[in-house]
């Protein structure tokens, strides 16, 4: 990048400008931004509003506390690479222009005050909680099925689905132990209270439905082909299972097993022959 490209270039989701008059909490917002996007390069040292060269060479002291901000205004911290680029400032001194390299990141980063930012465009925006946990989720640092589940208890839990899994894996210490030790089933937060995840409620919920409604499967069968309405509908077969994940695949299975039509014919070489015709 050249001090005419920088010049000339207008912010945009990987670019953008900063006077080396800026704070370093404030610096830390398009970091932040950048690292929780497609990460991005900011010159610091250039006017964003006048695009007036300022440089970065009489303002030591405040170039150090700049250079920090990825580590001390970013958690976790953001591993950036600097360059300090050759230029003429709007003085006409020999300058440099301070460059940030900030990578995209597998993490989700935020302030010291545990705000989150992201590039959008030509902003950093602010992410709301429901977008924090979404970012988590698409960066695979935080997954659906590791959240609590509102108002499941442990009595929601069928110990007698989760005895019979620990004897089929060798689990030898007790139900209750097994829950609390592994896959996060169910943790304790700092009131005390039991949290049971979603993973424990589809795995081993008495009824999975009654926070999952729409947690089921749906089999239905059509005649022919295509799928007619009105009055020339041609459902032969809707059903619904409920349940766990496993009681749901087993019932699923086995009902589509009563769909198959099988038809038997004597072969070429005198042996019978059964065809599989599924739905």
């Amino acid at each position: 990048m050249t001090i005419q490209e920088i010049t000339v270039r207008k912010e945009d989701q990987t670019f953008d400008c900063k006077s080396i008059q800026i704070e370093p909490k404030a610096l830390a917002v398009p970091i932040i931004a950048f690292a929780n996007a497609d990460g991005g390069t900011i010159a610091i040292g250039v006017s964003d509003k006048t695009r007036k060269i300022e440089g970065v060479d009489q303002h030591t002291e405040k170039l150090n506390e700049l250079l920090r901000v990825p580590l001390d205004f970013c958690n976790p911290s953001v591993p950036i690479t600097n360059d300090l680029l050759p230029c003429t400032d709007k003085a006409g001194n020999e300058n440099h222009i301070l460059l940030m390299h900030i990578p995209a990141s597998s993490e989700l980063h935020t302030n010291q005050a545990d705000e989150a930012y992201m590039r959008v465009g030509d902003k950093s925006r602010k992410l709301s909680v429901e977008e924090r946990i979404q970012l988590m989720y698409d960066k695979g640092e935080r997954y659906y099925e590791d959240t609590a589940v509102y108002g499941a208890t442990a009595d929601d839990i069928d110990m007698v689905a989760v005895e019979r899994y620990t004897e089929l894996i060798g689990y030898t210490k007790s139900t209750k132990q097994y829950l609390h030790e592994n896959n996060g089933f169910i943790t304790t937060n700092a009131k005390g209270e039991e949290l049971v995840s979603v993973a424990c409620i589809l795995l081993f919920g008495k009824y999975p439905q009654k926070f999952f409604p729409r947690g089921r499967t749906h089999f239905i069968h059509y005649k022919g082909t295509e799928e007619q309405v009105g009055a020339e509908m041609n459902v032969i077969k809707d059903v619904t299972f409920e349940g766990t994940v496993l009681n749901q695949v087993k019932a699923t299975i086995a009902y589509l097993e009563t769909q198959v039509e099988e038809h038997t014919f004597l072969g070429q070489h005198g042996q019978f022959i059964t065809n599989r015709d599924y739905p």
